[in-house]
């Protein structure tokens, strides 16, 4: 059935609340409840219904709606193992622990899931399409549990679906997360992306998913929704240590290289993994995709066509974005002479500053190297202009709508019409969580006179809804 009315939201991250630190009250501040938007969520709901005039709504949850990476509750009585690393990190993309985390994500947002079910009881529809952060979507058990949460019968559960990926909306917008197309995110393959890991199933992750449980997760100051807030320079990454960390985290070297180390193991580990795949159902899951994404399955094997080389083809690029490229020349140099002062020092005793001294004095050349190497995660993060023009005419429709980067855009490109949703994540410039990227930003479609639709960026400030651009840019 075909929606007049279409409202398109992405990003919230919606995770577990983060209990005041007692003596570091500003670790992890973004996660506390103080910045929780249920309530204006709720109010955005019943807004969008007053702008529908009584007709029903599709609303798309255009991905990374909740954020998976970033719990870190434990249950008190497991039935299965956890690994020190779970207890550290947070559990394991395997489905009884990720049922685990949807419930504890469910049961910190009452407002926003009960907001959610009153719009289904209303008649209308939601669609999850599964982003970067949330692709434990996949379990079965827990797009289960996210149903019973906001789903009176079954009935309402008609209402509610998951896509892949993508989703047509009414024949006319192609809706992604936009993941797909950022080597360091994307899924590798979506069809597929369960992956068998010591007797055990899990959602294959990508490498930026990795970087958070393992980094990010151990680095309570850094806000992993401002990519300026953890990519720095190495002068800027000493100001904030000294500024911020020096107390709280004195070994953080020790925890940042472990973790990058980590990262860009367990990122290479699942590459080797093959895709769990059952030769007898390819067909029909693929089929099964399409009918829930409302296209064909020539469209969804054409659509995985378009995806980007993932970044852990190369683990020279991972290394070099995890700064482990440096450590290891800093090590290795290290060593070098050590080695050096060792063989003269057995020979004639030599002071230990004729191996400080020269260690020292390689230092400038690489902070000077370290200077001129720039991150890619940024510049790989907003899809190509060709992947965007190819992805709408293979489709076949007027826009394409995607999130994924936080940034919103409305343009023409190729003759479709682009538009990415922005975000509605706890997003802020300072530590202090005094600087918000205050967006709360959403696309509406809407229909016209002659018997199309267009297509409208707002911001929702809790009561008003504003245009974003004044035309489209």
């Amino acid at each position: 059935m075909a929606a007049n009315y279409t409202a398109i939201v992405s990003d919230l991250h919606l995770c577990e609340e983060e209990p005041i630190h007692p003596k570091f009250p500003l670790w992890k501040k973004y996660k506390t409840k103080e910045f929780f938007f249920d309530d204006v969520f709720s109010e955005f709901l019943l807004k969008t219904q007053e702008m529908a005039k009584g007709e029903k709504i599709e609303l798309i949850l255009n991905g990374d709606i909740f954020d998976f990476d970033s719990v870190l509750s434990l249950p008190e009585d497991p039935p299965y193992r956890m690994t020190s690393s779970e207890r550290k990190q947070g559990l394991y993309p395997q489905e009884e622990k990720s049922v685990f985390k949807i419930r504890k994500i469910i049961a910190d947002h009452v407002v926003w899931i009960t907001a959610l079910k009153k719009f289904v009881d209303n008649g209308h529809r939601a669609v999850f399409i599964v982003g970067n952060h949330d692709l434990e979507l996949h379990f079965a058990a827990v797009q289960d549990t996210i149903l019973n949460a906001i789903c009176e019968g079954e009935d309402s559960k008609k209402r509610v679906r998951f896509s892949e990926w993508f989703y047509i909306s009414n024949s006319d917008t192609l809706v992604e997360h936009g993941n797909q197309y950022d080597p360091y995110c994307r899924c590798e393959d979506p069809i597929n992306p369960f992956v068998e890991s010591h007797g055990t199933i899990e959602v294959r992750l990508p490498f930026g998913s990795w970087a958070t449980r393992h980094i990010i997760n151990s680095l309570g100051y850094f806000n992993p929704h401002v990519d300026t807030n953890f990519i720095m320079t190495f002068f800027q990454y000493i100001k904030f240590f000294f500024k911020y960390m020096a107390r709280t985290q004195p070994l953080l070297i020790v925890t940042w290289m472990s973790g990058s180390f980590y990262t860009l193991m367990q990122t290479l580990s699942d590459q080797l993994r093959p895709s769990l795949r059952d030769p007898l159902s390819v067909e029909a899951r693929v089929e099964d995709i399409a009918r829930r994404s409302n296209s064909t399955s020539g469209v969804v094997r054409q659509l995985s066509e378009l995806f980007t080389p993932s970044a852990a083809r190369n683990p020279f690029l991972l290394a070099r974005e995890l700064w482990l490229d440096r450590a290891a020349i800093l090590i290795g140099t290290s060593y070098i002479i050590f080695n050096i002062y060792l063989m003269i020092n057995s020979i004639q005793a030599i002071s230990i500053w004729w191996f400080l001294v020269p260690c020292m004095m390689f230092l400038p050349p690489l902070i000077f190297y370290s200077s001129f190497i720039d991150s890619d995660v940024m510049k790989f993060k907003e899809p190509q202009e060709r992947i965007l023009s190819l992805s709408g005419r293979i489709a076949r429709v007027q826009r394409v709508v995607y999130g994924h980067t936080h940034i919103v855009r409305h343009e023409i490109i190729g003759g479709i019409e682009h538009l990415n949703s922005g975000c509605w994540s706890p997003a802020f410039l300072d530590v202090e969580c005094t600087k918000p990227i205050d967006q709360k930003t959403f696309v509406w479609i809407s229909p016209e006179e002659n018997d199309s639709r267009k297509a409208m960026l707002y911001r929702f400030d809790g009561s008003v809804v504003t245009p974003v651009f004044s035309k489209v840019q």
